[in-house]
């Protein structure tokens, strides 16, 4: 397994930059539930947590133990939604975008640099981010955000799951899988 490390934040915070955001999105490719969006703002002095890595690597009880040290750790940290009814009037691509902008706007500090897995945030400043490919799995602010967006749908689809238990959201969280596109075959 890889690990994320601190390069790209160390880089950045020699270069001036106090708030360096790491940022992720997780529900993207779900048949269900909303999107969610991670932020988290790590201090110059965080030491990387043992275990962190990208949320799809870690089992469910390594992510919330995670979750919970990413969050006492962070200098700010933020998780936004984007509702199903969004997503279905403006697509997945625009809904990740506001996303991406409302979890920015949740922090309690403004960042001054934007680190995101794979994507450009727009209307953001182009010299203020950078897009990182496979961010989640190299870069430590990318990761914890990954994780705690992703404990957070978790719990979102969990709660769904009860109201709509034929579905077993609780199982594959709205993702594709072979249950769920029985069900949803099945169930409409």
């Amino acid at each position: 397994m890889i690990f994320p490390t601190l390069d790209l934040e160390q880089r950045l915070w020699e270069q001036g930059y106090s708030h360096v955001c790491g940022i992720d999105e997780v529900g993207r490719g779900s048949f269900a539930g909303p999107v969610c969006v991670g932020a988290v703002i790590f201090p110059k002095d965080f030491q990387i947590i043992d275990g962190l890595a990208d949320s799809k690597l870690l089992k469910p009880r390594q992510r919330e133990s995670l979750a919970k040290d990413i969050k006492s750790q962070a200098l700010g940290w933020a998780v936004s939604e984007i509702g199903v009814a969004a997503i279905n009037k403006v697509g997945i691509g625009k809904a990740s975008q506001v996303a991406f902008r409302k979890a920015i706007k949740l922090l309690s500090y403004s960042p001054d640099f934007v680190l995101i897995d794979a994507f450009y945030i727009r209307h953001l400043n182009r010299k203020r981010q950078q897009a990182v490919k496979d961010g989640d799995t190299i870069c430590a602010s990318i990761s914890a955000a990954s994780i705690i967006a992703k404990v957070h749908r978790d719990r979102l689809m969990k709660k769904l799951s009860k109201k709509y238990p034929r579905y077993g959201f609780g199982k594959h969280k709205g993702y594709g899988t072979k249950r769920h596109q029985e069900a949803i075959r099945k169930y409409g």
